[in-house]
């Protein structure tokens, strides 16, 4: 019995934590110097691994990309010979950032600036869902923020949504890391 019951669990885990893609998140990971545990679990978390997915907001892909975003991006990846998808700034546009290498590359070095940007996991991911812009405003508020030994970040948001998200993100990294 204890079997049958561990081994619905398990399923359970993997239907809620799926896991498509390991080999360009992998890849991705280690081009930027990024967990790819923390990859996957944003995927999760974005788009559920749909490579189609699109938001209401114009976010395209797995890791749910803005086309200004990618854009941005491939202009600072433009001439590297390391990345294994070509990215070109001027002809990125939606359709591609549904290519999971594409989208992956693009997104991986997007945390990864973030995660550099912030100096904080948390403050890093509130930064990937709610908007750099918005994570700037919070930073200097201190119902939001909170004053480390060397840097401010952030402890919450006033969206609940992106609290939500990120932890759910960071719940997900926990189990994505025994996958890698």
């Amino acid at each position: 019995m204890v079997g049958v019951v561990a081994a619905v669990f398990t399923v359970m885990l993997y239907s809620f934590y799926p896991l498509k893609y390991k080999t360009e998140i992998k890849s991705a990971g280690s081009l930027f110097d990024v967990e790819a545990s923390l990859i996957a679990s944003v995927i999760n978390a974005e788009s559920g691994y749909h490579s189609n997915a699109v938001s209401g907001k114009g976010a395209v892909g797995l890791m749910q990309i803005m086309p200004d975003t990618a854009a941005w991006v491939a202009s600072k990846l433009a001439g590297l010979s390391d990345i294994p998808a070509p990215l070109d700034a001027d002809t990125l546009d939606a359709d591609s950032l549904k290519n999971p290498e594409i989208n992956i590359l693009i997104g991986a070095y997007y945390l990864k600036y973030l995660l550099n940007k912030f100096e904080d996991k948390k403050t890093a991911l509130i930064a990937y869902n709610a908007g750099e812009g918005n994570v700037q405003t919070w930073l200097s508020e201190k119902e939001y923020a909170t004053a480390g030994d060397d840097r401010v970040v952030l402890f919450t948001c006033p969206y609940p949504e992106t609290n939500r998200y990120v932890e759910k993100v960071l719940n997900g990294q926990k189990f994505y890391k025994h996958r890698f």
